[in-house]
This record gives structure tokens, sequence and C-alpha cells, in this order.
């Protein structure tokens, strides 16, 4: 095996998806079907089919209706690959040839023209152009439409214990009794039940 069968075959590959991309972007079936419509039609009026030393001649009066007929379905379909906005011009053209074909050219190619150019018509009046899917990265990262509101934040927990000191209770939190006993006799108000003065102050 040589060193460039797997540059070839990456190549190979790339041409392909670059013809699929292509061909997706156009109504390339229909094309195709009108086009391969036309020859049946324009050549069985000009062919001659030898039947052992018998020659059998099927041209017609017609040939050159045939013929034109023939030429402008090849048209069509080529037209349909390079030119897609004329595509319900083409496919109704491409109808009309079919059915003109009947009657002028052999039955439409013995049916065979007449059905595929017909076929193609059909495919290239109803073909539309995809959309292009949104990007997910934009979706996603976009705001979203409808959802609950972010909650406020709440106060801080008081996690942090208070300071060892004489209002501190075992349990961290200040209690009635010990702000009693720490107001004792330096409260000056007269008013703490801790001095005795019951709100009166003492004589003398």
């Amino acid at each position: 095996m040589s060193a460039e069968t797997p540059a070839a075959a990456g190549q190979f590959t790339r041409r392909r998806l670059q013809f699929r991309a292509w061909r997706g972007t156009r109504p390339f079936w229909a094309g195709l079907f009108v086009l391969l419509g036309g020859f049946p039609i324009m050549y069985f009026p000009y062919a001659h089919l030898k039947l052992g030393h018998l020659t059998l001649a099927m041209a017609t009066t017609a040939g050159a209706g045939s013929l034109i007929i023939g030429v402008l379905l090849v048209v069509l379909g080529v037209s349909l690959w390079f030119q897609k906005h004329i595509r319900v011009f083409a496919g109704v053209a491409a109808i009309l040839l079919a059915l003109v074909s009947i009657p002028v050219s052999n039955f439409g190619g013995f049916v065979m023209g007449f059905l595929s150019a017909l076929i193609g018509g059909a495919m290239a009046v109803s073909w539309a152009e995809g959309v292009p899917p949104a990007p997910e990265d934009a979706e996603r990262d976009g705001p979203v439409r409808g959802g609950a509101p972010e909650a406020a934040p709440g106060p801080a927990a008081d996690d942090d214990p208070v300071p060892p000191g004489p209002l501190a209770d075992p349990l961290g939190k200040e209690g009635p009794s010990q702000g009693f006993e720490a107001l004792g006799e330096n409260d000056l108000s007269g008013t703490s039940p801790a001095n005795g003065a019951n709100g009166r102050r003492s004589a003398g």
C-alpha cells in the first residue's frame, strides 16, 4: 500500500461531502429526473432498430418536435441545478412538455420519458429550501423566557459564636439572667432587680 492512499481517500470523502452539501441546497433530484426524461423523448424518433437483416425506423413526421421537446427538457433539468429560483416555472414547463410528448414523440418516448419528466416537474414545483437549525450554543446561553425569578439573598446566618464574656451564655447566646447579673452593683438606674431596690433608691 502506498503512502498516498490515505490522502486520496480523504480527498474523495471531502469531495463527496462538498457535493452532498451542494446537492442539498437545490432541487437536484427534480433536475435529474427532468434531464433524464428528455433523452428517450428525443432519441426514439431518430433511432433505427435492426432485427436481423430488417431495419426498423421509428422516425415520425413530428421528429423535429420530439427533438425540441427533448432539448428543452434537458435545458430545464440543468437550469434546476444552477438556477433554483426558477423551480416553479421549470417544473410547470416540464409537466406541460411531458404531456405534449405523448402525441408527438412516440407516446412520450415509450412512456419512459413522459413519466420521468412528469415526476421531475412535480418534484421541482413542490421543492422548498430548508431552514438551517439554530445553533445550540445560542439557545443554551440565551435568557430563559418564563423562568422563575432568582431568589433574593436572605439574611446571613448567625453562624459565628458570640465571643466569650460576661454576656455570653454557654450556648453562645445572650440570656436575660446573665444580663441582670452583669448589671448587678454597677447599675446606676436603680431599677435593676439585682440590687434589691426594686426601682427605688436606697436611703443613705
